[in-house]
């Protein structure tokens, strides 16, 4: 099993309940990494866990690490998991599927900053604009630079809708 696959297949509360940690309804239970824990303060969610008093948190891997001094391995071999040699080529395709998804996140980024540069633009035209003397010179230089600035914006609006 993968990781995502033992995360789908245990709750955090089934992994509390291997320890024997009791939940209360409201989804708290008593925090096991500090002492002195009269009333519940480790909320318990789906998938992970947060303790209020001590500041533990984590997923069921990062409990059962805490709980028995395990490695992220050795708490992933106990809840079932299972290791597969890869040959070269799937390293290869995993390497290049992580690098395409670095180049388009690189280029998500700088076309929400076009997008943020050239509404800027358009908002500071737009208050020149209401500074100038309709008709004067600048007036329709500013006009004339804030076309060219929406249909900027149209452009970068349509690749947006093309995704």
């Amino acid at each position: 099993m993968t990781v995502e696959e033992i995360k789908q297949q245990y709750s955090m509360r089934d992994i509390l309940s291997r320890y024997g940690i009791q939940v209360n309804r409201s989804g708290f239970a008593r925090c096991p990494f500090h002492s002195g824990d009269r009333n519940p303060s480790m909320k318990v969610y789906q998938k992970d866990y947060h303790c209020f008093a001590c500041g533990a948190n984590g997923d069921i891997f990062t409990f059962v690490q805490r709980m028995d001094g395990l490695t992220f391995k050795e708490a992933f071999l106990s809840l079932g998991g299972a290791y597969e040699k890869m040959d070269m080529d799937s390293r290869m395709k995993i390497y290049h599927a992580q690098k395409e998804r670095e180049r388009q996140d690189r280029l998500e980024a700088r076309r929400k900053q076009h997008i943020k540069e050239n509404l800027d633009a358009i908002g500071s035209l737009r208050d020149r604009l209401q500074e100038l003397a309709p008709f004067s010179d600048e007036y329709c230089e500013c006009q004339k630079e804030m076309t060219r600035q929406l249909a900027i914006y149209d452009e970068l609006h349509g690749e947006n809708e093309g995704r």
